[in-house]
């Protein structure tokens, strides 16, 4: 039976998979729009730090009031309706919740509500990349004891490139290189919020009539949620970070097999099972043909001349030896399709991308030369960005994860360009987040032979 069928399966049986959503914001407001929609997905909760703002989010994509005017998360389950609060550990806590989503964006409140999941055994999904970019290999790990599942957000990159990379290796293909498209340039990096408008193109009048954070925008676009995507990415298929960074070459479908195949055959790859995103501008401005701004990508390797054969019969583009080939989708809708993550484990105990290993990490870079006092006010912000490089390399630095990097005092000055180190900061070891990230860096060290800090 297809997940569907199996969904409408339990919604005949009176046995929805009950969900609780934290955070409504973008991603949350786009899943909200679709939730109701699905036989045998049952939103039983929604936690948001402002109850009344998700209640708006919630009207705003086509919820009625009388389907969210409830009591308690109890009434709500026995009702079919959805309970609002701002008490998630109460709904993680709920024995009338089975799935938790956690789309807030926060580093430190997604570590505290992963071990919240682990502790009650609720499955959890998370749209929270950039937790999982600061400790979801040891997140994982603490999921996989307490027997919950532990995955990626359908919708959101990370989730659809891991997809491409199982496609090809269930049918005997070794991935290359996958990844993403942006919008890039190489001045991105030191992009601010007082400059973040003027490289979108937006005007002041359409940012005054927006909701528009310029913070947020801004880690778009200065590398930092490439970065974060492409460690989860990593980490989650296996595949190696570039060693000093992403390359972001300027690059189109039609020649995602020629650029992005090993350098001892033409392209700019150091090796082979890598990590890279893609740029949808030339470095001089000029638009990339047939980009891949909003989508993503896999390219692999025929393993013989009658695959080769095979790829060309079926008109499938590769590179001029007819040994490269690269599988795309150009678009990607985010929380409109966290549905399908919520029904692979209501259905088949089975994530949408889990995090495997530690194999990236996101290291905070200073954007200019930061002076001793100063404090770090971290993604997008104006003192640092975050660069993905191999675990090995942020242990042996003793790098600063960009996740971490808000509100931290400098002791001394960082040069522009270089990586904040633990050293370079003042630290408080007994903060929930950075001790628990301080516990992974410890326990990789010693598994990846590196000795104790």
């Amino acid at each position: 039976m297809s997940m569907y069928a199996k969904l409408k399966q339990r919604a005949a049986d009176g046995r929805p998979a009950r969900v609780g959503l934290i955070g409504a914001g973008k991603f949350g407001s786009m899943f909200l729009s679709q939730a109701w929609r699905t036989p045998g997905i049952h939103l039983v909760g929604v936690s948001d730090l402002s109850p009344s703002h998700a209640q708006d989010s919630m009207r705003r994509v086509g919820w009625s009031d009388e389907r969210f005017q409830v009591g308690s998360l109890e009434e709500a389950a026995r009702s079919q309706r959805t309970f609002v609060t701002d008490d998630t550990a109460a709904m993680i806590a709920s024995p009338f919740i089975d799935i938790i989503i956690d789309a807030t964006g926060s580093p430190a409140a997604g570590i505290r509500h992963v071990l919240a999941a682990c502790e009650h055994r609720k499955h959890v999904i998370m749209v929270n990349v950039e937790a999982d970019a600061l400790a979801g290999p040891l997140l994982a790990r603490r999921a996989a004891q307490a027997g919950i599942v532990y995955s990626m957000a359908s919708g959101d990159q990370p989730a659809l490139i891991a997809e491409l990379v199982d496609w090809a290796r269930c049918i005997g293909l070794d991935v290359v290189c996958a990844g993403k498209g942006t919008k890039y340039l190489p001045v991105y990096h030191q992009s601010t919020p007082d400059t973040v408008w003027g490289h979108y193109g937006f005007s002041e009048a359409q940012v005054a009539g927006g909701d528009f954070n310029p913070q947020m925008f801004n880690s778009f676009l200065d590398g930092t949620k490439s970065a974060l995507e492409m460690a989860a990415v990593a980490n989650g298929c296996d595949l190696s970070p570039p060693d000093d960074g992403l390359a972001f070459p300027a690059c189109g479908v039609d020649d995602l097999p020629t650029v992005l195949r090993p350098v001892s055959d033409g392209g700019i790859l150091p090796r082979k099972g890598t990590v890279e995103v893609v740029s949808s501008i030339e470095r001089d401005g000029r638009p990339v043909f047939r980009d891949l701004r909003w989508g993503v990508y896999a390219v692999f390797e025929a393993p013989t001349k009658y695959v080769m054969d095979c790829f060309n019969q079926y008109g499938l583009k590769t590179d001029e030896s007819g040994r490269y080939a690269a599988m795309f989708k150009p678009y990607h809708l985010i929380g409109l399709e966290l549905g399908t993550s919520v029904a692979s484990i209501a259905t088949r105990g089975e994530p949408t991308g889990s995090t495997n290993d530690w194999r990236g990490d996101v290291i905070a870079v200073s954007k200019r030369t930061l002076k001793a006092g100063e404090t770090l006010d971290g993604e997008g912000g104006y003192t640092v960005y975050g660069k993905v490089v191999p675990a090995e390399t942020s242990l042996k630095l003793g790098a600063v994860p960009i996740g971490l990097a808000h509100g931290l005092k400098l002791r001394g000055a960082v040069a522009a360009g270089q990586p904040v180190r633990w050293s370079d900061v003042e630290v408080d070891a007994s903060h929930h987040a950075i001790a628990f990230r301080l516990e992974m860096e410890s326990l990789f060290r010693v598994e990846k032979g590196l000795g104790q800090a």
